[in-house]
C-alpha cells in the first residue's frame, strides 16, 4: 500500500524568521510521535535553510519550489540540484502551474528539469492538469496527456519510479473551488493509467499521485478516501501549521 505524502508549498510567502516560527510550531507538535506518512514543506529558497534547521522529526521532509535544468555556471537567479541537495533538501516541485503561466514554462523544459531532479537523487514532485475552459471542454485527459508525454520520452523507467506527480485542477487552485472526490479519483486513475502505459504496472502501482487542488481539513477524508489520491499538494492551507497538521492527522487516520 502507498503511504500518503502530505506536501506543503508555501509559494512566495514567509520569511525566514516566519518560516522558523511556522516550522517551530510543526516541530512541536511532532516531537515524539510516530508517522505512517510523510510531511513535506517547500518554502521559498531563501527560507529552506532557516526551516530546516528547525525540524528534526524523521518523517517531516524539506523540498523546494523550482530548480534548474543546469548543473551550475552563469546561470543568474537559478539554483541548481546541488545546493538544494547542500541545504537538506528531499523533494523539488517541478512543472507547477504557476510557472507553466507566469513563467511560460514548456512541458519539454519541465521535462529537463525533473530529470535533472532524478539523476541528482531528489524526489521531483511533477504538476499537470488542466485551466477551466479546457475542464468545461471536456479536455482535461488529453492536456494532462500532453503534459506527461515529454516526461516520458525523457526519462527512463528505472529514474522514474523515484517520482511523485501532482495532479493540480488549475481552476480549483486559490479560486475556493475543488474537484469532487469523484472528479479527483478519475483523473488520478486516468494518469496512473497514462504511467503504466509508459513505464509499466510495476512503477504505476508504486508512485505517488497528489491531489493539488485546494485540499484543506473540511476536505481531505473524502479526498484521501480516494483509491488513487496518495496525497495532497497543499498551498493556503499550509501556510497555517495547525490547518496543515490538521490535514496530516487526517492521513494518518486512514492508513
Amino acid at each position: 500500500m502507498r503511504s500518503f505524502l502530505i506536501a506543503g508549498n508555501w509559494k512566495m510567502n514567509a520569511s525566514p524568521s516566519e518560516g522558523v516560527e511556522k516550522a517551530r510550531i510543526i516541530q512541536q507538535k511532532l516531537s515524539g510521535k510516530n508517522l505512517h506518512n510523510t510531511l513535506l514543506i517547500c518554502p521559498s529558497f531563501i527560507t529552506i535553510p532557516a526551516v530546516q534547521g528547525e525540524l528534526h522529526h524523521a518523517s517531516v521532509k524539506v523540498g523546494a519550489q523550482n530548480v534548474s535544468e543546469q548543473e551550475d555556471g552563469a546561470y543568474t537567479g537559478e539554483v541548481s540540484t546541488g545546493m538544494l541537495k547542500d541545504a537538506g533538501c528531499k523533494y523539488v516541485i517541478t512543472g507547477h502551474s504557476e510557472r507553466r503561466e507566469y513563467y511560460h514554462e514548456t512541458s519539454e523544459l519541465i521535462a529537463r528539469k525533473t530529470k535533472k531532479v532524478l539523476e541528482s537523487g531528489l524526489k521531483p514532485i511533477l504538476c499537470v492538469g488542466e485551466k477551466l475552459e479546457s475542464r468545461k471542454a471536456g479536455d482535461q485527459e488529453k492536456i494532462v496527456a500532453d503534459q506527461l508525454k515529454p516526461v516520458f520520452d525523457t526519462i527512463p523507467s528505472h529514474l522514474a519510479r523515484n517520482m511523485v506527480i501532482a495532479y493540480e485542477p488549475v481552476w480549483a487552485i486559490g479560486t475556493g473551488e475543488t474537484a469532487t472526490p469523484e472528479q479527483a479519483q478519475e483523473m488520478h486513475a486516468s494518469i496512473r493509467k497514462m504511467i503504466s502505459d509508459s513505464w509499466g504496472d510495476e512503477i504505476a502501482t508504486s508512485i505517488q499521485i497528489l491531489y493539488g487542488g485546494s485540499m484543506k481539513p473540511a476536505n481531505a477524508e473524502e479526498l484521501l478516501s480516494q483509491p488513487d489520491v496518495d496525497g495532497g499538494l497543499i498551498g493556503g492551507a499550509s501556510l497555517q501549521p495547525e490547518s496543515f497538521l490538521e490535514i496530516l492527522e487526517i492521513a494518518e487516520s486512514l492508513v
